[in-house]
């Protein structure tokens, strides 16, 4: 993360793997808590049955005067069926003492280690009732046996997080025919597997009309891919595709496939419905990174009042909040937009190339994950599912409060 501070998808696997930890790691402990507390007889539990035991004494022993609950007898010369009784609370004497461990605090270093825990330490001595106390063999033997079932839990939580991340295009997709209906015209950006998916998805029963932005500089050759299933090469040896083969693997599926130029976008959408936008990053405030060129379309679409929507996994919602966000903008190579056999061109001119836009929350209308459809303002709800407070700026140790 250090060496690539904007690819926040890593960070987000890390603290949620991190947060599984901390919650199986506290399900041991209380079940460590549990059953050395059922071994064990407690004071109030030994008070109570001294009581009982005063109750079933005759009222006329002499015992009768002697019990810890300090009951007391009025005078023998009242009548017998007036007789009061007075109980006054005194401290039940106890036959046993029992010592209580203090649970020490566990790191994420050694949740999975086979070191014995004070926390999992039986009472010292015995009070009536409770179990035998266990030998050397049998406790090394107990901790071994919670270590080895922590790491199978541990386990067991990282590879659903695998299944969910191997998975989670197939989940999105599911959404589709909800929000894509026939005859519509549908703008999106760049070459994101998961768009792909998502209208591949929707064909199976509309009819609609894609018109896909190439994003150049950074991301037009992969956009051509996308669009086609393959990438040619030209004779003169550039990486390019020839025009007949951009619509080749979505009109297979019935969809028509325009391939626009970006200059082209505001002219445009005044015909388009929605835009669906794929993303690099979701940030905390309901924002996203996305590939150069989003937020012209997102600002496009607004003034034309088109909806805009996002389609993006989980393990893309970051929980940093960056109060810089020109920080979240990377900078690629200025050579794809001016050649460095241009020389005049480059000794006067100085050239930024992004490759990445900040979309700001107000130009997005709906974001479509794995879980469903959310509103911008409900990401916070997701986060706080999703991440542990603690292991938000693990990263970060001089922001962690």
């Amino acid at each position: 993360m250090e060496a690539q501070p904007r690819e926040m998808a890593v960070g987000n696997v890390v603290r949620r793997v991190l947060g599984m930890i901390r919650e199986e790691a506290k399900e041991d402990r209380n079940e460590d808590y549990s059953d050395s507390g059922s071994n064990t007889q407690s004071p109030r539990r030994q008070s109570s049955d001294l009581g009982k035991q005063a109750h079933n004494i005759p009222s006329f022993s002499p015992l009768r005067f002697g019990t810890t609950d300090g009951t007391e007898v009025s005078d023998s010369n009242e009548d017998a069926a007036s007789e009061s009784r007075s109980h006054t609370s005194r401290p039940a004497i106890l036959t046993s003492h029992t010592t209580y461990a203090v649970p020490v605090q566990q790191s994420m270093f050694n949740l999975l280690s086979t070191t014995p825990s004070p926390s999992s330490t039986p009472p010292i001595t015995n009070s009536p009732g409770s179990k035998p106390l266990m030998n050397p063999t049998s406790l090394t033997q107990r901790i071994t046996t919670g270590s080895q079932d922590l790491k199978a839990e541990i386990i067991s939580g990282i590879e659903e997080i695998i299944d969910e991340l191997l998975q989670v295009d197939e989940q999105i997709a599911a959404y589709a025919q909800e929000h894509i209906h026939s005859n519509e015209i549908v703008l999106t950006h760049t070459s994101s597997v998961t768009v792909q998916k998502f209208l591949l998805k929707a064909a199976e029963k509309r009819k609609f009309t894609v018109i896909v932005a190439e994003s150049y500089p950074n991301e037009h050759l992969a956009t051509h891919s996308a669009v086609t299933g393959k990438a040619g090469q030209r004779e003169d040896g550039t990486d390019d595709i020839l025009p007949s083969e951009f619509v080749k693997p979505l009109s297979a599926a019935g969809i028509t496939v325009i391939l626009m130029t970006d200059a082209t976008i505001f002219a445009i959408m005044s015909r388009v419905n929605k835009v669906i936008l794929a993303t690099h990053a979701v940030i905390a405030n309901g924002g996203l990174i996305a590939a150069a060129g989003a937020r012209l379309i997102a600002k496009a679409a607004k003034v034309h009042r088109t909806p805009v929507i996002v389609v993006s996994g989980i393990y893309k919602l970051s929980p940093e909040y960056p109060f810089e966000f020109d920080s979240l903008i990377e900078y690629g190579n200025p050579g794809n937009i001016i050649a460095y056999s241009d020389g005049a061109l480059v000794d006067s001119l100085e050239v930024d190339n992004p490759v990445f836009d900040y979309v700001p929350p107000d130009l997005v209308d709906l974001y479509i994950t794995n879980l469903g459809a959310h509103a911008p303002s409900y990401l916070y709800r997701i986060v706080a599912d999703h991440y542990k407070p603690e292991d938000i700026n693990f990263n970060k140790p001089e922001l962690q409060f």
